[in-house]
């Protein structure tokens, strides 16, 4: 065998034996096939269609979440769908000065952390007009609020008092309860969006 067709035979074979290790640390945290092992291929998606996803592994529900309500409206509302996001529940009254002057930063903050940090008011201690009236009056209507007259809520969370914040985070677990003015309530959801 000529000395050069040698040559590209064993840089041939040593390509060969390196190119599959070379490949595998490109790969990234993911694992890599084994050297020797074919992966199974996906099966190939018509042309132009979205590429497939991952399959949706629900949250665990914790027991904190675990509660279902009625909206001031009539919906049905399930906080096991909030399960693996962080939450925060106000608890106020329709009669409630404070729970008037926190009103305008709910509304203000709510639709920006609404698919990060959900805010559900839980209205309690009035008459159902006079909860929709104050719905009304702060521009509420974009975050959910709970009918809680009958106090269930309120007796589940032991809340006293309005207005009451209480803060739970993805895992959760409460991880504030009691008064928040507007600043710290900005402040409290921003850490938890940024989690």
């Amino acid at each position: 065998m000529p000395p050069r067709t040698a040559r590209r035979l064993v840089t041939a074979a040593v390509l060969a034996a390196t190119l599959p290790g070379a490949a595998s640390c490109a790969v990234g945290p993911e694992r890599a096939t084994p050297v020797g092992v074919v992966a199974a291929a996906s099966p190939a998606a018509p042309a132009g269609s979205p590429s497939p996803a991952a399959p949706v592994v629900p949250a665990r529900v914790p027991e904190t979440l675990s509660f279902t309500a009625k909206t001031l409206d009539g919906t049905a509302f399930s906080a096991a769908a909030l399960a693996g996001k962080p939450v925060v529940l106000w608890f106020w009254a329709p009669w409630c000065a404070t729970c008037a002057s926190q009103a305008w930063t709910v509304a203000e903050i709510a639709p920006k952390y609404r698919d990060t940090v959900p805010i559900v008011g839980v209205a309690g201690l009035g008459e159902q007009k006079a909860m929709k009236e104050f719905v009304t009056e702060f521009d509420l209507a974009g975050t959910p609020q709970l009918d809680d007259r009958s106090g269930a809520l309120w007796r589940r969370f032991e809340v006293v008092e309005q207005s009451t914040f209480v803060v739970v985070d993805r895992d959760g677990r409460v991880v504030h309860q009691g008064f928040l003015d507007g600043e710290s309530l900005t402040r409290q959801i921003d850490a938890l969006a940024r989690g």
